[in-house]
């Protein structure tokens, strides 16, 4: 019999209430308001228990890339387990899907990427990163250079590895911080700038992780981490000076570049994956989400041949996950992989889809409320300020006007994220011109909504 997923709200809501601890939650608040609970996806839509429809503006979590309700994928994972559900890559032994799937992504990464490491995220894959790392530089016989640079703001994971490597101190305040990581400014220049241009800000905030690397000392710094695009942090995109002069900075000093992928990657930002759109050459690219498009959990950390030389030295490495390289989902992630492929999403993003929604999103940025309208490639952000346009002026209890107008949002049929006081945006690389043109016109409503509400409270003139 298949279960369905239809149930009276209500009683869902209190079993939820009574069992299920929700990640990111205040507990007791979602147990006093009740969960919304999702029940269907096709395509770009989804639908609650009560019949509500919603366009899915962050596509799940930055992972339905391929949208919801594709056959090819289920199938692909239906057959795959009926003929070998799981298996465990422990003590030499592999499996055909992941084997081939490790060989597709070797085909579609840049090309000194040569092997992946799978596991179950992508908090687990920034873990594999920091152990990784570390055990390359002791098998190089630089025991010393145990310490990781990252950027404030930046978000790698909430495992506490990644919580650690990531620059979010609510999350670093409950479990504390591992010693040997450190944190520069992010390329934040709507926020952070001052009175630099974007291009003078940009070359800033790269040269701070060179300074950074100077008061730690060459000798002791093992990698810096960062997102091509900070997603979680409020898709935050760097000015067009800030990843070349990384690329110097990196290319003088003997330290590791980790690109994490995780959100960026397979055609969030119009290119296979956020360091091909920035002309980058990782050591290591942490990936996960739109490799199976959220249809199933797998991650992984695509390697550099010229780090993948050097673990070949090393002996055992004596890390792994029950769910490395599980067969039923690399069976589809590859599908998922196909349906990228077959219907050209990574260009369509670039040429296609991606410039129309910038287009049309861009003048969101005339409205009264919105400071900043950015985008790039699928990833989009509203900076929402009081007094435009100064970029200094902030709501007083930051969050709480992001919040309004992000349930505002919902409310209206459109799921946007609020990140402090903005609205951030990431849909499914299928979005097709018409349903582009649905959520620019959501998105307005929500903004004319949300300034109605601060009039009347007087938080705007």
């Amino acid at each position: 019999m298949t279960a369905s997923n239809v149930y009276p709200t209500a009683e869902l809501q209190a079993l939820d209430s009574a069992h299920y601890l929700h990640p990111f939650t205040d507990f007791g608040a979602l147990a006093k308001e009740g969960s919304r609970v999702m029940v269907k996806g096709d395509g770009v839509w989804l639908t609650d228990s009560d019949g509500n429809r919603y366009l899915d503006g962050m596509a799940g979590l930055w992972c339905t890339n391929v949208g919801h309700g594709r056959a090819e994928i289920a199938e692909a994972a239906h057959e795959q387990m009926l003929e070998l559900a799981y298996y465990n890559s422990f003590f030499k032994t592999s499996n055909a899907p992941a084997i081939r799937l490790a060989d597709k992504l070797a085909s579609i990464a840049p090309a000194h990427i040569e092997r992946v490491f799978f596991c179950g995220s992508g908090s687990e894959a920034n873990d594999t990163v920091f152990r990784m790392v570390r055990h390359y530089w002791a098998i190089k016989g630089e025991p010393a250079k145990q310490h990781f640079i990252s950027r404030r703001n930046g978000y790698h994971g909430s495992t506490v590895a990644a919580a650690s490597l990531g620059g979010m101190k609510p999350m670093h305040g409950q479990g504390g911080l591992i010693p040997g990581i450190s944190h520069i400014p992010q390329p934040y220049w709507f926020g952070e700038g001052g009175d630099m241009s974007p291009a003078e800000f940009g070359l800033w905030a790269a040269r701070e992780l060179e300074r950074e690397i100077e008061r730690i000392g060459e000798e002791n710094v093992a990698a810096f981490i960062a997102e091509p695009i900070q997603g979680a942090g409020g898709v935050i995109i760097p000015p067009e000076t800030y990843w070349p002069e990384i690329k110097r900075i990196c290319a003088r000093h003997e330290i590791l570049l980790v690109v994490d992928e995780v959100i960026c990657g397979f055609g969030r930002t119009g290119s296979w994956f956020g360091a091909d759109t920035y002309d980058v050459q990782a050591d290591l690219q942490p990936i996960a989400k739109g490799l199976t498009s959220g249809y199933l959990p797998m991650g992984g950390v695509m390697v550099s041949g010229k780090v993948a030389s050097v673990l070949d030295q090393g002996g055992e490495f004596y890390h792994g996950y029950t769910y490395s390289g599980h067969p039923t989902c690399a069976a589809a992630a590859l599908a998922n992989l196909a349906i990228i492929e077959r219907e050209n999403l990574v260009a369509r993003v670039r040429d296609d889809i991606g410039p129309y929604l910038q287009s049309r999103w861009a003048k969101l940025g005339d409205h009264p409320l919105v400071g900043e309208a950015r985008m790039k490639g699928l990833m989009g952000a509203l900076e929402l300020v009081p007094a435009k346009p100064s970029r200094s002026e902030k709501f007083a209890d930051e969050g709480k006007v992001g919040t309004i107008a992000r349930d505002l949002s919902f409310k209206n049929g459109l799921i946007m994220r609020a990140v402090r006081d903005s609205l951030i945006l990431s849909p499914p690389l299928t979005l097709s011109h018409d349903e582009a043109d649905q959520l620019v016109a959501l998105a307005e409503k929500t903004l004319n909504d949300t300034w109605m509400v601060l009039k009347k409270d007087g938080l705007v003139k």
